[in-house]
This record gives C-alpha cells, structure tokens and sequence, in this order.
C-alpha cells in the first residue's frame, strides 16, 4: 500500500484549510501476496502497478472531490468504449464490524457520502455488503472480461480511518485543529489488469489513438521504398505512428501479415501511386476503401485524432 507514505507527505508540514484539498499521485508499484491457486495471467498478479493517488480535503469537500474522481473514470472508460461496466458501492459486513477500523460514526459520514455522489452523477450503483475496505467503503467500476467475469478496475475510497491513526491535522479558519477526509482513488486500478481486459475487450483491434502503429505503408516492390519511406517522414513529422513493410514479399503476404498486426490502416503504393501522389487506403476490418490523394488521407487521419482528443 502507498497510503502511509502519503500520509506522511502530508504529515511533513503544518496544513491549513486553504491548503485543501490536496492531491497527492504516483504510478506505485504494490505487492500482493496471492496464493498460487489465485493467480490468473495479468489479471491477478502479485507485484503491479496502480495509478495511485490520495486527496485530502475537508469534510465539506469530500462530495465534490469523489464526483470529480468519479468524471475522471468515466471520461477513462468512454475513450476506450467500456459501456457495460457496473458501478459497485462497497459497504463493511453489518455482522462482522470488527473486521473494521473506526467508529460507526465515521463509517456512516464515509457511506451517506458515496450514496449522495451517486445519487447526485445519477450513476446507477449496486450495494454490495462486505466488500469494503478494512478502512473504509468505497465505490468499485467492475468490467467484464470476454467470458463474462467481473473484474474491478477503478476505485474510489472514503477514509476517516487513516488520517485519525496518523494523527494528520489541519488548521481551520477558526485557527482550531481539524482531522482532514482522505480519498483514495485509482481510476486504471491495476495497469496490468486493465490492460488485460483492454485486450480482451478490442480483442486487439485499439482504437486509432491508441494503436502502436496506426499506419502501414507497403510498397509492392522494392521500386517504390523510396516513396513509401517519403510518407513515413511526412508522417513522422505530424505525429502519426508509421512504418514501411520493405520487405522482399507478394503484396499480398504483406497486407495479411499487417491484417493481424491489426494496424488501423494500411497504404498500398506502387507506380500509379508514386506518380499521382496518391495512395491506396485499406482499413482494419473493413477492406478496401479506395485510392486518394496522400494529403487528404493525411488530413483524415490527423482529424480522426484530433477527433477523439477534443472529445475527452
């Protein structure tokens, strides 16, 4: 766990409520030691990496930062097309409070907070008993994998607990000391299980934006690697992840092999093209799309980016 090392970063110096909220991140590596029978590839590991991050703020706070963790993680799931997770509030065991940190107090402040966050984001959440942390509820978004199992990915916690067992402080505009809430919140959750399900997910067809090589040029024989690496610079030089397949292959090898690259699109070049300036489009999943100018298929993928980067 990376939470008592961001309580003591918040620790190392008097806070006032001015100061507040403070948001403290980091790419964390943590360790869980998973029996062996439990393990399952990358979706349940003993060593990952989380997106971790901790805010803490005053207790009139606490409602706006969650609903803003809670945008950030839809914002997350919306750019990479999860639409069926569930949203899932994680509530301590009403019959096994000792397994619990705190008072029934706190616990009730941290629970009416994530109900009224939801209520408020009109985000349709389930009530799952005993799946709290030992410090504190929280608000889980469970996706499904391929075959249907539920895995938790982002994750939003109200802690009243730790703050109180280290004695974290800050000073109120009444010049009174005061306990700050502390949120802890992963939107990726495990890196390695979200890219797991991601995979699963696209079944490694990734969106533009996202796919390692969103461009393959494939010249139809050594003649045309000149034009075809002209491209690539072009490319290169507005951003777009391109490669030329030179290699001494039938074109139609070439398009198969790059078929199950599963590279967005793929560019045929050959003498008509070299000497038009133009290019032949091929899409994933969709086959031939015809020949255009190269510098309208430029601005068509540019926009395609740019498309998706203004839209979150």
């Amino acid at each position: 766990m990376n939470c008592p090392h961001h309580c003591e970063v918040y620790a190392w110096k008097p806070r006032s409520y001015k100061d507040l909220p403070l948001r403290i991140a980091e790419f964390g590596t943590v360790y869980r030691y998973e029996q062996s029978g439990e393990l399952h590839g990358l979706t349940r590991v003993r060593s990952f990496t989380q997106d971790d991050a901790h805010i803490f703020c005053r207790p009139d706070q606490v409602k706006d930062e969650f609903i803003s963790v809670m945008e950030i993680i839809q914002i997350i799931f919306g750019a990479l097309d999860f639409k069926t997770y569930e949203a899932q509030i994680s509530l301590r065991d009403p019959n096994h409070r000792e397994k619990y940190i705190g008072s029934d107090e706190v616990w009730e402040e941290a629970e009416n907070a994530i109900v009224e966050a939801c209520k408020e984001k009109g985000l349709n959440a389930k009530v799952a008993y005993g799946e709290a942390a030992f410090y504190g509820p929280k608000l889980d978004f469970m996706v499904k994998d391929a075959l249907g199992r539920r895995w938790q990915l982002g994750t939003i916690q109200v802690d009243y607990n730790l703050p109180e067992r280290f004695k974290l402080e800050y000073t109120g505009e009444d010049n009174q000391k005061y306990r700050p809430v502390m949120i802890h919140r992963a939107p990726f959750g495990s890196l390695e299980r979200f890219c797991a399900v991601l995979i699963e997910h696209t079944a490694g067809h990734f969106p533009l934006w996202l796919a390692p090589d969103q461009v393959a040029i494939l010249p139809i024989s050594e003649k045309f690697n000149d034009y075809a690496q002209k491209l690539r610079a072009y490319f290169d030089e507005q951003d777009v992840r391109a490669i030329v397949d030179d290699r001494n292959e039938k074109i139609g090898r070439k398009i198969r092999d790059n078929e199950m690259k599963r590279i967005p699109y793929m560019l045929v070049v050959g003498e008509k093209e070299a000497a038009d300036g133009t290019v032949a489009v091929r899409k994933q999943g969709a086959g031939d799309q015809g020949t255009m100018k190269f510098e309208d298929f430029a601005k068509k993928i540019n926009e395609e980016v740019r498309n998706m980067t203004n839209k979150y």
